[in-house]
């Protein structure tokens, strides 16, 4: 029983690591809009403290070589922020590169 506690918890700091890359790229996305709009950059910091809370309590839970690669999830939040939001194509080249740092970040966060 302990072990199958010890194994949810483990899954649980990884989730947490990927909701905190999600707050901090939504918070650096904020920030952007924040150079018109102070109600923008303050969301921004919010959502920026919230990730960094996620990724204290993911630390907590998990190793930190498997849990810190995750928030290479970041990326590919921004990456979709810039497209849906900024104007920002995605490329055959930006999406190799997210496509590499996934399979990286895959092969790290494995961990039997």
């Amino acid at each position: 029983m302990e072990q199958s506690n010890n194994l949810n918890n483990r899954h649980i700091g990884k989730m947490y690591m990927i909701v905190s890359a999600f707050l901090t790229a939504t918070g650096q996305l904020y920030w952007k809009w924040g150079h018109a709009n102070l109600l923008y950059m303050a969301l921004g910091f919010v959502c920026y403290g919230l990730g960094a809370l996620f990724m204290l309590k993911a630390f907590a839970l998990e190793k930190l070589t498997v849990a810190y690669p995750l928030m290479c999830m970041s990326y590919i939040f921004a990456l979709i922020y810039g497209d849906l939001f900024l104007g920002e194509d995605i490329t055959w080249k930006k999406a190799a590169a997210i496509a590499l740092l996934g399979t990286g970040v895959t092969l790290t966060s494995y961990d039997k």
